[in-house]
Formats: C-alpha cells, structure tokens, sequence
C-alpha cells in the first residue's frame, strides 16, 4: 500500500469518525443540529438560482439524493486530502481542519432553534478528536519520518530499517511512528471507521425516532366556545367566537372507479416538496406569528392566539410549480385555520388600505424561506387561511408544523410558507426565495386535468374501459371535462362528480367503448369562467406546466 493511500485512510478514517460524534449528539439532543443536514441546507440555499433551476429540470425528484451523495464524496476527497497534507505539511492540514470547523459551526448556527454552545462545543470536540486519530494513524503507519534511521549493523538489513525486524513491520518503521505492520494499521484505522459509522447509524436512528414520535400529528382540538357568563384569565366574560366546519364529504363528490384518488388526500399520502432539507422542530409553546412592515397595528400571536380566534375548515387543492402535465405533485386537503384576512385585520390591514408600500405579503418561515404574493389576494374573498390543521389533525411537521399558509388560486412557491414565523407586508420590489431562483413572480396556478384510472402503455380489454381522474383550478371551479381517444380529432364530455368547493380538484370519468387496436388518449378541463386548458405544451419552469395529459394505449 502505498504512503499516500495510507494517509488518506487515516485522513477518512478521522473525518469519519468526527461526523459520526457529531450525528451521535444531534440524535441525542435536538437542540445539536446535524452538521451534515446544515452542511446540506448552506448549499442548497447558496448555490446560484439558475443553476438551482436547471438542476431540478434535470434531475426532478432525484435532486436530493444527487445532493447528498456528492457531499458525502466531496467530504471523502476533502477528509483523504487533508491526510495527505498532514504527512507534507502540519500547519496547513491543522489550518484546513480549523476552516472546516469554521465552515461547519457557521452552517450549524444558520439553522433555526440551536443551542449555541453546546453546539460549538460538540463540532470542535468532534474535529479534534478525528484529527487525533488522523494523526495517531499517520504515526503508526510510519509516516512521521523526517530522516532515515541508521542501520543498526551490517547483515545485509534494508537501509534505514533495524536489521531484525521483518519486512511486514519494515513498511512501517520510522523516527517517532510505531512498529505495527500493515494489517495493524488497517485494523486499527477500519475500527475508527466502524467506529465512526457506528456512531454515524445510532445517531440517525436516534434522531430519526425522536422525529417520528414528533411527526405523528395529534388530534386538532379547537377551544370550546365559552359558556354564557364564563370569564377569561383578567376576570372579563369570554367573547364567543364562531368555529365554522365542514360537513363530511358529499358522496357525490367521489366517483366509484377503480385507480381513482381520493376526493380528500390523505396527509401521509399529500405531496412533499419543499426547500428545506429536513423539517424543522417549532416548540409551539414559545412559537409566535409576527405581523410587520407597512402596516398601522404590527402584531404578534402565540398558537393560543390563533386557536381562539374564529376558525374555519376549507376543502382546497394544493399544486406545485413544478409538477409536470400528468403528474403527482397536487393533492386537495381539508385545512383548518384562520382567515388570514382576519389575521391582517388585526394589523390595521383593509383591502381599501392597500399601497405600493403594502402591496406584497411576504411570508417568512422559522428556518429563514420566504414566498410572496400580491396582498389583495388575501383580502379578494377567497378562504386564504392561516392553516394550523389537516383533515382534522394538527398539521403534520413536514407539511409546516404549527401553522403554514394556505392560499387556493396560486402556486405554492409563492404562497404556502411552512413553519411560518412571520407575515411581512412590503412594495413589490422583494423577491422571495424561488423568485431569486428564476421562477415567474406571480404564480396563479393553471387549469390542469390528469388521467389515473388507465396508464401509458397499458395494455387494455375491448368493452367498456372507464377513463377518469381528476381536474383542478383551485378557485375558479371546474365546469366541464372532455376526454379524447383518437389523439384529440374529437372530443368526449366526460361525466363530473360534485365538487367540495370551487377551491378543490374534480373527478370526472367517461366510460370510453373500447374496439381493438391502438390509441391516443388525452383530456382537458375548461374552468368555470369558460376557459378551456390551454393544448400548448410548456414545461414547469418559468411559471408551470401546461398541455393535454397524453397517453398511448393498446386494446385487444
């Protein structure tokens, strides 16, 4: 093995084992962020918005996993480097550990709801401790050698080495190392690296369990409305407050057909996407919602606030930006929350009051994400909640935590803010975190249909094949459906269950007369102003996708 191979195991064998102590305190204490995790979240928030773009148009889904692999060989080849640089020269492998503890504290620090110190204190003892096992390797792999040793006598032995010792030890004899041969040198640095992984495994187990326990979202439990003459905390009588719920779903809103979704997305089923690397933990007990910027009254409310004001459910449909013609990034909630035009009133904001100082509402979540949109969106009439619940639970973590934004008409990147901490009312100029990133400004989301019940390629039987899914343009409604066969030369209505609310998706089926042979199918929706989806094909970026979900079919 030669000398460099030998000082990169013990470079990665050390770097290892500091990342694996790391891991193994933020398991142990959720107030230790993950150094990998911060690592993570510091380069996909400083990487340029174009190359954050095209990286998601190349790579969709997979964006994550590319992300972590690279880090995990980027910190190989930095950690096999660094080995190296200690057998040249000291100093400067001591200078480099110092700036990637520097580079890690300061990423660790970014993340929102850290204990400072100990922090600190864990990521510098974590690099000392694998520099001091980099460094206990190098000298046993004898590679701390500043002159030869002269030959003890004249048998013939190599030069430099001891006469008597064997030529496994020999590879490994120098001034200041350890005779230990080869094979005690890879035992000694692959039990750092168990070591390391070990500790590395435990701490994500440990972490991973206490985020389970956390993520299982509890029953939502609304205050009751104060009985006549009951008197609050300073003695006054309570006032009521009217808590507005749903009904369950009309029957009629859910179509019998196999392969077709739920009219109600279950929440371990609704779509994740999102910017952060992992969900951050809000202690809801210390938590508050600040109202700021161009406002008359800013204002800040605790989750207690919130659950006292008068609350409200509302059936609407979610989709992202950047979901394809067909594809699965859109699912429809029931949201419980508060009017976020209730929740501006309370800062003095009116639609009438609306200027060019006040005309975006910027939200801002706990780890520093922003979206924006225009500020008479939340005050047109449409039920734009500050949404605390879904489908009659506490929202889960992933999906924001104690409180998120839900606003039906406009594309979440720049409306559904997550762990929100606080509601900036600001001019138009501020651009929020995808805008930054190249994406369109605006954001209103596209009349968009999809096909679930049959799949592309499928191979089907002649007779009746229905031929359903669901369309959606959350707050103009969906009037109509229409399926094709024959690659859009002509045109089948398709029959439409009830719909939840104008804010929701529709589910419709056409029960298509199968003959043999092969086939193109597509449908589209029109809106319920009149407006058919528009046929021309557009990807994801800038402003969402649009076109005919296109599939091929065979019948026989």
């Amino acid at each position: 093995m030669s000398a460099r191979s030998r000082a990169g195991i013990a470079g990665v064998a050390g770097a290892v084992l500091a990342f694996g102590l790391a891991e193994l305190a933020h398991g142990l204490s959720g107030s230790i962020p993950s150094v990998f995790v911060s690592l993570a979240q510091q380069v996909i928030e400083r990487t340029p918005g174009e190359l954050v773009t095209r990286g998601i148009e190349l790579l969709g889904t997979a964006d994550i996993p590319v992300l972590v692999a690279c880090m995990i060989v980027g910190a190989l080849v930095v950690a096999a480097i660094l080995g190296n640089l200690a057998v040249r020269s000291p100093a400067l492998a001591i200078a480099g550990v110092i700036i990637l503890a520097g580079i890690a504290v300061a990423a660790a620090l970014a993340e929102p709801f850290v204990d400072a110190a100990p922090t600190v204190l864990i990521i510098v003892g974590a690099l000392a401790i694998g520099a001091v096992i980099t460094e206990m390797l190098l000298r046993t792999a004898g590679l701390r050698s500043s002159k030869p040793v002269e030959p003890a006598g004249g048998d013939g032995g190599t030069p430099g080495m001891p006469p008597t010792m064997d030529v496994r030890s020999r590879e490994a004899y120098a001034e200041g190392g350890m005779s230990v041969g080869r094979r005690s040198f890879l035992m000694f640095g692959g039990s750092a690296l168990v070591a390391g992984l070990v500790a590395l495994g435990l701490g994500r187990f440990l972490s991973a369990g206490g985020a389970a326990a956390a993520a299982a979202p509890k029953r939502l439990k609304i205050p009751a409305e104060p009985k006549k003459g009951e008197t609050g905390e300073g003695g006054g009588l309570k006032q009521a407050v009217e808590h507005q719920t749903l009904p369950k779903p009309d029957p009629e809103a859910s179509l019998d057909v196999p392969g077709m979704p739920d009219v109600i997305t279950p929440a371990s089923s609704f779509y994740l996407i999102d910017a952060a690397f992992t969900s951050p933990r809000v202690d809801v007990n210390s938590w508050k919602l600040s109202i700021k910027g161009a406002v008359d009254n800013p204002v800040q409310f605790s989750y207690k606030d919130l659950m006292e004001m008068p609350t409200r459910e509302s059936d609407i449909t979610l989709s992202c930006v950047s979901n394809p013609v067909g594809g699965g990034l859109v699912s429809n909630g029931r949201w419980t929350g508060v009017l976020l035009s209730d929740v501006l009133a309370e800062a003095g904001v009116t639609r009438d009051k609306i200027s060019r100082a006040s005309r975006q509402l910027v939200g801002r979540s706990v780890d520093g994400w922003t979206s924006g949109f225009e500020t008479k969106l939340a005050l047109d009439g449409r039920e734009a909640l500050v949404a605390f619940g879904l489908n009659g639970s506490e929202l889960p973590i992933k999906h924001g935590y104690p409180v998120r934004l839900v606003v039906p008409g406009i594309y979440g990147y720049v409306s559904a803010t997550k762990w929100l901490s606080e509601i900036e009312l600001t001019n138009w100029n501020f651009d929020a975190y995808w805008i930054q990133r190249t994406w369109s400004k605006e954001g209103p989301i596209k009349t968009q249909s999809r096909i679930d019940t049959v799949g592309d390629g499928e191979n089907l039987s002649a007779g009746t094949v229905p031929i359903g899914g669901v369309a959606w343009v959350p707050h103009r409604s969906i009037s109509k459906v229409e399926v094709s066969t024959d690659g859009g030369s002509s045109w089948n209505e398709a029959r439409l269950a009830s719909q939840l609310s104008e804010d929701t998706w529709r589910q419709y089926v056409y029960d298509w007369d199968a003959k043999p042979g092969d086939y193109t199918l597509q449908v589209r929706a029109t809106d319920g102003e009149g407006q058919t989806q528009t046929a021309e094909t557009a990807p994801p970026h800038p402003s969402g996708a649009s076109g005919y979900h296109t599939i091929d079919v065979s019948v026989a």
